[in-house]
């Protein structure tokens, strides 16, 4: 089969085409033909590997994994002897996260993993795109008690985790101020967004109001950048590390301080929130937001144009060569 391999840390140009054999399901496995996925920040970031955390999962010197991707859309091609939730032919959608191997015509997913029956009205290229910002946006937002907390600001909600989580917090009632580039309002307008500020012309962290969540979906600012426009009691999410690793280390120790405080929870997923995922799909409550579509063999063009940190909500990849879709 045809897949996407790197055998060392570096640029994109590490990437490359190479046929490998296709791999067989286990006892409790379902074989996907994947028809199409995406090229994400994770992505990038174990290609990357400049962080020793990425190092110690993804392997020290080299990548223990050496075909990336997270997300996937395709067909069930075959099952294992114990399988009883999917058949051959299922269309299935879902997340091989930290596991990855899914930018390849064929991986191999466990039948209790995060997958499930694709949203019938979708295609595989928007039911690529729902899974891997929403599960990040979900594991941010979940943990928002929105009796209490219901003005959110979301910086950066043009992009895959902000996008989710702009959409994710107006399904929970929320009141949302959203930051993006000037080409990205009317779209992030359209998630439903209550108010939209172009951060190419003026700096949301000098805002004279204040939030219950500030949530910075691209990691470009700092709990103490944002820290003023925060409630007394208000909470600071990121979806980076942040300067010398401070988020995870300021989510240990602000919430004893009694103040504001910094969260950064671990991500997680299981078939339950993919089911989720589906609901929101099917009950027309979440968009999935595609900036551009290349086939697997241009994966350099795909990733590089992800790492400008420009494209609107997701890159889709084709994987397997198909009329139907």
């Amino acid at each position: 089969m045809k897949a996407i391999v790197f055998e060392k840390y570096g640029p994109p140009e590490v990437l490359h085409l190479a046929e490998i054999e296709k791999p067989t399901p286990k006892d409790d496995e379902v074989l996907i033909n994947v028809r199409a996925t995406t090229v994400n920040r994770t992505d990038t970031g174990f290609r990357q590997a400049e962080y020793l955390a990425v190092r110690l999962v993804g392997g020290l010197f080299r990548p223990r994994r050496k075909i990336l991707g997270s997300e996937l859309a395709g067909v069930v091609e075959a099952v294992g002897t114990n399988v009883t939730k999917f058949r051959a032919g299922d269309r299935v959608f879902g997340l091989h996260t930290l596991k990855f191997g899914t930018h390849a015509e064929y991986v191999c997913v466990r039948e209790g993993g995060s997958i499930a029956a694709m949203p019938a009205s979708f295609t595989f290229e928007q039911a690529a795109a729902v899974c891997d910002g929403l599960m990040l946006a979900n594991n941010y937002i979940r943990r928002i008690d929105f009796k209490k907390s219901t003005k959110i600001l979301v910086n950066g909600a043009s992009g895959s985790i902000g996008s989710a989580a702009v959409q994710l917090a107006k399904y929970y009632g929320a009141e949302v101020t959203a930051t993006c580039k000037t080409a990205a309002v009317d779209r992030v307008k359209s998630l439903g967004a209550d108010e939209i500020l172009d951060y190419t012309k003026e700096d949301f962290t000098k805002l004279g109001r204040t939030f219950d969540v500030v949530l910075d979906s691209v990691g470009k600012s700092t709990f103490f950048k944002c820290r003023r426009l925060l409630k007394p009691g208000g909470i600071y999410f990121s979806s980076d590390l942040g300067p010398y690793l401070q988020n995870p280390l300021l989510a240990m120790i602000t919430p004893f301080l009694g103040g504001k405080k910094v969260g950064f929870p671990i991500p997680t997923v299981s078939q339950d929130d993919i089911l989720f995922f589906k609901k929101l799909v099917e009950e027309g409550k979440y968009q999935a937001v595609i900036d551009r579509t290349y086939p697997l063999e241009q994966i350099i063009e795909a990733t590089r144009y992800v790492e400008t940190g420009e494209k609107t909500g997701n890159v889709v990849l084709t994987v397997s060569r198909t009329t139907e879709s």
